[in-house]
């Protein structure tokens, strides 16, 4: 089987539950406090590592306990850690989440996710891609790396998934070097130019990502499932799944992206990838947490 290699993000994510969001200058009574590994990069691995995919991770944590952690917990999930750095000098990425009816708000330190050049990641990325191999990555490690890393890949002759989140303008020339761009509503909106919110918008939204030169567009809609386009120009449009509960939705998408990019390596369709990635999510958000909360594949055929 093909393998997936991730350049992303490593966090520490600490989160809290509160009755609503405070205002300005108000403090409020929380609970159930969590110290969870989380980065949408290393989310990501994780998810495809469980369902299924043999996973690299190229990524930079700083040389503090959170790094440690964050790579033990990794290499826990079945990925291969052997390209992560542990450099001194900076901190390990952090992620303050505060959890309300569901939903969450976030605010980043980036730390170690952004002290890896464009030198470093494809260095890493040309000793352990070989044709065939997928590869994955996001917007929260340094971009001018991230941008340099996908365009490798794609003369490597990688599949390329993109999720641009947190999404901002891409440099001239780089989704032709996409193979698949993954991203949701907000996100598709700031890349495009279109909101996606039903299906004729939706169509409208993925046909000009694929104008732009990605090869294929999922959008991600959260309770109202996910909308694709690939290079037959034939829509796929998939429902969520039932979810059992809705606790926590912290890694929903990042489990849905995951497991389009395990589905793509085990020789599943994009829309078989997209209907396993919404099982996945449905799981994923009854449960506390990030990395923690994502199923494994026989818990996601149980269902």
């Amino acid at each position: 089987m093909p393998k997936v290699i991730v350049f992303g993000s490593m966090n520490m994510d600490l989160s809290i539950d509160a009755p609503r969001m405070p205002a300005a200058g108000e403090t409020l009574d929380g609970s159930g406090f969590l110290t969870n590994a989380g980065g949408k990069g290393a989310n990501q691995a994780v998810a495809a590592a469980r369902l299924g995919a043999p996973v690299h991770m190229i990524a930079a944590v700083g040389a503090d306990a959170f790094g440690e952690e964050l790579v033990t917990g990794l290499a826990g999930a079945g990925v291969d850690c052997s390209r992560v750095r542990r450099l001194a000098g900076v901190t390990t990425g952090v992620a303050v989440i505060v959890r309300c009816a569901g939903e969450n708000r976030i605010v980043l330190e980036a730390g170690a996710n952004h002290a890896l050049g464009p030198d470093d990641v494809l260095s890493e990325l040309r000793r352990v891609a070989e044709k065939g191999d997928a590869f994955l990555t996001q917007g929260e490690c340094d971009p001018a790396a991230t941008y340099a890393a996908l365009r490798a890949a794609h003369e490597l002759g990688l599949y390329t998934a993109f999720n641009p989140a947190p999404a901002r303008p891409a440099p001239e020339g780089l989704w032709e070097a996409v193979d698949l761009v993954c991203l949701n509503e907000t996100e598709c909106q700031i890349v495009c130019g279109a909101l996606p919110v039903d299906d004729e918008t939706c169509l409208e939204a993925a046909r000009r990502l694929r104008a732009l030169g990605a090869r294929a567009a999922v959008i991600t809609l959260g309770a109202a499932g996910s909308f694709g386009l690939g290079p037959d120009e034939a829509p796929l449009r998939v429902p969520a799944a039932p979810a059992p509960r809705v606790v926590d939705t912290t890694g929903a998408g990042d489990t849905f992206i995951g497991a389009l990019v395990a589905g793509h390596v085990r020789g599943m369709t994009l829309s078989e990838s997209m209907s396993w990635g919404a099982a996945a999510s449905a799981l994923t958000v009854s449960r506390l947490g990030a990395q923690q909360a994502i199923p494994t594949a026989e818990e996601v055929e149980a269902t």
